[in-house]
Parts: structure tokens; sequence; C-alpha cells
């Protein structure tokens, strides 16, 4: 079973910071440039400072945005700025959303957890990670010796949400925050002080794996620094803090757990390629196009709409015949499965899977790491992958369904890896509502 801890976690003190909205922001890998400079002006004690500073010409080895991160850490625990919890405790997570005209309520507990190796712990990731992002996350964990973002992990449990475990402790009054998109969080604290809930959640979480929803980079960059430390300071024993890493734990079976597609963007095609791109597809999907409407949110809404409606493999493409959607689905008969590797038939059926071997490595030759860095975006916003093309930035783009949170688990459990940006869990649980820090207790 994973070993799962409270701890005393940093937080802001309410006492001095009236709006917890105003220093909370997303996890870091989701926040464009223009948006890391908006949370920077926003209020002076945002935690952007600490997790994603910005980079300033005159920087050294010495003076960066790592060590101006440690600074702040610093200076906000002497300014009381940012308290620590009195005692060990687990927080409990509400995310309030709406979306596509549903009210959802998602409850997850955040935890330490211990650290294990992805191949033979109850850890289980499902997606590649890269070695720049963890360069620069190894950075910062080395400067601040905090974690200040959540690694999410689901579990199995079959009841579905926890709203119905914490039925006591959601009626008490706690923290509030409001994200710019809307996303209304709710933080309470559960100490040994409410030793029943302790134990139910000792309980719930025994034997039970953990699997990686978001944050294979953070969790990667932590688990190297784990070693590093314990190579150095051998004699202080597998219970050192820095053996740990902090998470949100969601139930897989939670109805309110909600996944969206990451669309693709390509760019630096030749043109030969993008003249012969139809009969290529033609080979191994059938086509239909969808005009666009006189507006063009409604359009991208009429497109994903039409996509969703298809339960075998099926991508959207924007910008094969000109300004409408390309719907491409399976021809009756054809294998699309690319494999990798033997057995590893729990990725190859995904269809996030055969675009990328199919299409983007096969037929357009998108086929390493270095060429991908060159030729492939990724966003989530349907209308940016319409508008990125109108404006000539890129191509084309695909459009995508959600990958299945059960075909997810099936790849984690195969324990193998989907290419990159494959999930996107929302909303996400914000940097900012608690820290971990990884100095002794």
């Amino acid at each position: 079973m994973a070993v799962v801890k409270p701890f005393r976690g940093l937080r802001y003190n309410l006492d001095r910071i009236s709006d917890l909205s105003a220093v909370i922001t997303p996890p870091y890998d989701v926040i464009s440039a223009a948006e890391q400079l908006r949370y920077h002006k926003l209020n002076p004690y945002n935690v952007i400072r600490l997790d994603y500073g910005i980079d300033e010409p005159k920087d050294t080895p010495n003076d960066n945005k790592y060590t101006r991160a440690a600074g702040y850490v610093k200076q906000w625990l002497g300014e009381g700025i940012l308290i620590r919890e009195d005692r060990p405790a687990f927080y409990l997570i509400r995310h309030r959303f709406t979306y596509n005209d549903r009210i959802y309520n998602r409850f997850s507990l955040m935890a330490r957890v211990k650290l294990e190796d992805l191949n033979t712990g109850c850890i289980r990731p499902h997606e590649k990670t890269m070695s720049k992002p963890k360069e620069d996350r190894m950075r910062l964990l080395k400067a601040c010796n905090v974690n200040f973002s959540p690694i999410m992990v689901l579990c199995r449990y079959e009841p579905g949400g926890f709203e119905g475990l914490f039925a006591d402790i959601i009626k008490k009054p706690a923290p509030e925050a409001r994200d710019k998109d809307g996303v209304e969080f709710t933080m309470w604290t559960i100490t040994d002080q409410d030793q029943n809930v302790i134990g139910t959640i000792f309980k719930l979480l025994a034997d039970n794996m953990l699997y990686i929803a978001d944050g294979h980079h953070r969790y990667e960059t932590a688990l190297n620094y784990s070693l590093e430390r314990k190579a150095a300071s051998q004699s202080d024993g597998e219970d050192a803090p820095y053996n740990y890493v902090m998470m949100t734990i969601t139930p897989a079976e939670d109805p309110n757990l909600l996944m969206l597609p990451t669309h693709r963007m390509i760019k630096g095609l030749k043109q030969d390629m993008l003249d012969s791109l139809k009969g290529k597809l033609a080979e191994y999907f059938d086509m239909e196009t969808i005009p666009p409407l006189s507006d063009a949110a409604a359009s991208v809404k009429n497109w994903l709409a039409a996509l969703q409606k298809n339960r075998s493999t099926c991508f959207g493409l924007y910008w094969l015949d000109r300004d409408k959607l390309c719907i491409l689905k399976t021809k009756k008969g054809i294998n699309l499965k690319v494999e990798s590797e033997p057995g590893d038939d729990a990725v190859s059926s995904l269809d996030v899977a055969i675009l990328h071997r199919l299409i983007l490595h096969r037929i357009l030759k998108i086929d390493s790491p270095k060429i991908e860095e060159e030729c492939l975006e990724y966003t989530r916003i349907g209308i940016e992958a319409v508008n990125r093309v109108n404006k000539g930035e890129h191509q084309i783009s695909f459009f995508l369904n959600p990958t299945p949170i059960s075909g997810m688990l099936s790849v984690a459990d195969a324990k193998l890896r989907m290419p990159q940006k494959s999930t996107y869990f929302y909303p996400k649980t914000p940097t900012g509502l608690v820290m971990n820090p990884l100095w002794d207790d």
C-alpha cells in the first residue's frame, strides 16, 4: 500500500491575506506568459513568485528566479504572511464549478505520500515526461525545499466521490477562494482532533494503488531529489520529509471527475506534405466535412459535439478543407493500431496513441522529440486551435475526444506510458492553498 500521512502544511495567514483568491494560481505548466505577468501584478504575495518566477536579464547563478523564490519563502515566513500548521493535518478540498451547464462538486484529499519507484511501487504513472521541465522543477526544489503545488492522483473507490465520507467535516466553515474561471475552492483542515475521520482515511487508502493523473514531471523530480538527499544524508532515515511529496487524492469513480481533451496544433510542414495529406488519410479514414457557423465559438462547440457522438476512433482536422472541420472516422475493416512495443494494446487502442503513432509519426513524419518540439503545440481550448491556424501561426489543428479515465487506468496498470498531454483533468487544484515544507516537523 502507498504510505499516506498528514503533514504540517504552510498556509497563507488569513489575518494578513484578506483575499485568498488574489494569491493562488493554477499549476505552473498551464500558465501562459501573459498570465504569469498578470499574477505577478495581482498581489505582491501571490504564490507565482514562489512557484513560477520571472527570468530577469541580469540573472546570475546566485541571483535568479529560484534563489528569489527561496528568499520570498524565508521573508514571508518572517513577516507572518505564511504560517505553519500547528499539528499534522489532511486537507479536504472541494472544487465547485460549472461545465456545459452542469454544476460539479469534486472532493479531493490532500496528503503527504511517500515516494516510490514508479516501476515497482504502488504509485503508477501513465504519461511520458520531458527532461527540460524536470530540470526547472529540480532547481526550484533544491532552492526552496518546498512542494508548492500538489500532484493529482486517483484511487479506486467504488462508492464514487468523497463527499459522503466527510459529511460532518464539510458542515464546518472553511477558507474559500475563486480562480479566474470562476471555479470555487473550499478547504477544510482535518487534524487528530477528528480521530474518527483520520481512521476513515487510513482505512480507505489501505491496499489502494495511486494513479498519477497530473504532475508526472513534479513526481519524477521529487523522487530524484529524494534519492540525492538520501545519498548525501544516509542517517536521516526513511521517514525524512524529503522522502514524501504532496498529493491530492481523488476517487477515479467520482462522477464529478471531469476529463477534457488536449488538441494538437501543427506547424512547420512542407507544402508537398500538406498537399498529399488528404490522400494519405483517405487510406485509413472516411471523411465528413462540417461547415462553420457564423460565430467562431459556436462553430467550435458544434464541431466538438459532433466529434463526441462517435464512440469509435475519431478525430477532427481543421483547415484540411479550408475553414471547415473534417471529421476523420475509421474505415471499416481497417486496423489503426501501431504498436511501439509488444503487448502495449492498452496504449495502442487509444485515440491519442493512434493520432501520434499513425498520423503524426508515420504520415507527417513528426517522429522525434526534436521535430515534435519544432512542429507540435498543445491547447485544451478549441477556439485557440482554430484561431492559431486562422492567424497563420499553425497550418492545421487536430481535435480529439477526451481519453476515457478507464483507459488511463488500464495503461497505468499495464505499466505503460501514453504520449505527453494525453489527459487533462479539469479543474486543477490551485497552487497556494497549502504547501508542503520538506524540513523537520
